[in-house]
């Protein structure tokens, strides 16, 4: 594929709702308003803040109404949050946020698991969201999780994929993200995935959420753009998982990914430096490694002095 016609790769980082929902310490409100203002003057196009999910399932984003209201908004950047229901909707409403996210488990097993409801019980729910979002004026953006890949039900069929990419469809939502929610996918199967959804649904702005567990994201990545898609999740430092799969580790490091279309001349507008000085911060305040590679490593092209001699070994 020829990159030159590509003129913008976007990039939300995930990383304040997605990544630290998975911490295990509370992380200060302070500090959560602290690292989206930093990222929201990084480049990043959109930052999914927080989530209205019941606290008691997620005690970490108990704060969310907070968070929203004294984060330093900037006009370039698109402010998101994850509504799971209608009584989290009618909860989101004052939070005057850019856009809400649905995520929705395409296989049956794990939308027990994550919701508690049947596939079509949970799409049920997500139409009385979407109503709410259209009588305030809210877009929305449809999830898919586990459409790349189960931890109790192994590799998807693509007719189930399609049939929650319908379902979304006919609620007039034309914004809608497909997830490797335990980072089991292979490039072939996200190229013949993607391009299948961008030729049903023309129309439709395809996004995609990789997760590293298995060191795949980046090469998911490639193949994610030469099938059409240029809206990636990623997640500061590599922070996240998934609570209702066994062993998912976190998202795609923003750095990791913007060092990588940085490298093949892809624009996307963020700045790696900053996010490099981001991540510093973060696991400062995880008090954990990061997953991020260019965190340990640092750039590929960062160049260190030449010994003035080799060492001498003695034997």
């Amino acid at each position: 594929m020829s990159w030159q016609h590509i003129d913008l790769i976007k990039v939300k980082d995930v990383g304040p709702r997605d990544g630290l929902q998975m911490e295990k310490a509370f992380i200060p409100t302070e500090e959560k308003i602290k690292l989206i203002n930093a990222l929201s003057k990084s480049g990043v196009s959109a930052i999914q803040v927080t989530s209205v999910v019941h606290p008691k399932a997620v005690p970490q984003l108990v704060d969310a109404e907070i968070v929203m209201k004294n984060i330093e908004r900037q006009s370039n950047v698109k402010y998101s949050v994850l509504v799971p229901n209608e009584r989290g909707a009618e909860r989101a409403v004052p939070m005057q946020a850019d856009e809400w996210e649905l995520m929705h488990s395409v296989t049956e097993a794990h939308c027990r698991a994550n919701s508690n409801k049947s596939v079509d019980e949970s799409l049920k729910e997500h139409e009385k969201v979407v109503k709410i979002a259209r009588q305030n004026n809210i877009t929305v953006q449809g999830g898919m999780a586990t459409a790349l890949g189960c931890p109790f039900e192994g590799r998807v069929s693509f007719e189930r994929v399609l049939y929650t990419a319908e379902a979304y469809y006919s609620m007039g939502i034309r914004h809608i993200g497909v997830a490797d929610t335990i980072g089991c996918a292979d490039p072939k199967l996200v190229y013949t995935t993607m391009k299948q959804l961008i030729d049903k649904f023309p129309d439709v702005e395809f996004s995609l959420h990789l997760h590293n567990t298995r060191g795949m994201a980046l090469a998911n990545i490639l193949a994610g753009i030469n099938a059409g898609v240029f809206n990636y999740d990623a997640s500061i430092g590599g922070l996240g998982g998934c609570p209702y799969a066994p062993g998912a580790t976190g998202n795609i490091a923003t750095e990791d990914l913007v060092h990588m279309l940085d490298l093949m001349d892809l624009h996307s507008g963020v700045n790696l430096n900053e996010l490099l000085s981001i991540s510093k911060d973060v696991e400062r305040l995880v008090g954990h490694e990061l997953e991020s590679a260019i965190h340990r490593a640092g750039p590929s092209y960062q160049l260190h002095a030449a010994p003035d001699a080799q060492v001498k070994l003695d034997h």
